[in-house]
């Protein structure tokens, strides 16, 4: 589903009907595709795209989802936006077809995107976009939603522990892997290596949260020796550049992706905005040393949270947000 694979993961002999509950979890996740996947003409998504200026019904789901990508981009001060589906598809990125625009094309998909073309009507439980070509596009936050949700779910039918990931890059755990021993808490995940495929940079360890990683690593073009990733900044219109990858903990999928995003594109000068979103939101950008090995910095990460694989070269950094006046 949307692109990737989902997995659910339990513990082995703890929820006696497991395959069933994982599957019901997954036809969520596929129905929450069909309602907002910008591929499928069908959707909801597609339909407020389709009828610029006019309202259009959507599901309180729906709804909701718009709801809370609006406030994670009033929060991060517009690096994430959910309204950036002109600049996506001016690219070539919204087909896999990556290439440089004309100035005039850019500045054309700057003039229909943004927060402010998107208009919710919470009474009514409808949705619309303001200008004609403007364009939602959730890809920053929708593999999330569809697992907070699959989360919801499986509590709700009485899972107490389990992991849901998608795409490996989007992951949110509950409970305790493998038995409750004392001592044992939480869920491991690791984050893989940028430059060394194969090996492993980080372990996190997921207490009842989500991790979201955002890189331009699978999704880029070269063009003049210059590599142009996927990521685009929504407030300049080009690709994000500098930051190798962004991973973000957060209580929930649905910010811990849309928050990854932000912190690729502000680089470590935004981390005040990314952990500024609620206490137990933490987060770890990896970006080029000037020695050719790898600079970490560290946000808002509790002791136990991340265990970093030692290797040479290796710079580590805590951020120190400036109190605010």
């Amino acid at each position: 589903a949307m692109g990737c694979r989902f997995d659910v993961v339990f513990n082995a002999g703890e929820v006696a009907e497991a395959t069933e509950a994982g599957c019901a979890a997954l036809d969520l996740v596929d129905e929450i595709e069909a309602r907002i996947s910008v591929y499928r003409s069908s959707s909801e998504l597609a339909a407020i795209n389709a009828a610029a200026g006019r309202w259009v019904e959507v599901t309180a789901d729906t709804l909701a989802l718009l709801a809370t990508a609006l406030e994670l981009g009033t929060q991060t001060g517009g690096a994430f936006d959910i309204a950036a589906g002109p600049l996506v598809r001016t690219w070539g990125f919204l087909h896999r077809q990556g290439r440089t625009p004309a100035a005039e094309e850019l500045a054309a998909a700057l003039a229909v995107s943004g927060p402010d073309q998107l208009e919710l009507d919470p009474d009514g439980c409808r949705a619309r976009v303001r200008l004609v070509g403007a364009e939602l596009n959730p890809g920053g936050i929708g593999k999330g939603w569809a697992i907070d949700r699959a989360i919801d779910q499986l509590v709700a039918n009485g899972v107490p522990s389990c992991l849901v990931h998608g795409g490996q890059s989007s992951v949110r755990a509950i409970g305790v892997q493998g038995p409750a021993l004392p001592g044992r808490s939480g869920w491991k995940v690791g984050l893989r290596h940028p430059l060394r495929p194969g090996r492993r940079l980080a372990t996190f360890t997921l207490l009842d949260r989500a991790l979201g990683t955002s890189g331009s690593g699978t999704q880029f073009f070269v063009e003049r020796g210059r590599r142009l990733g996927h990521i685009l900044d929504p407030r300049s219109g080009r690709p994000a550049e500098g930051v190798i990858s962004a991973t973000v903990l957060a209580p929930t999928a649905a910010a811990a992706d849309a928050l990854a995003t932000a912190a690729y594109v502000l680089g470590p000068a935004g981390l005040a905005e990314i952990v500024r979103a609620g206490p137990d939101v933490g987060a770890m950008i990896v970006l080029p040393a000037p020695g050719g090995g790898l600079r970490v910095v560290l946000a808002n990460l509790a002791a136990g949270a991340v265990s970093l694989e030692s290797e040479p070269g290796l710079e580590v950094t805590q951020f120190e947000a400036a109190p605010e006046t």
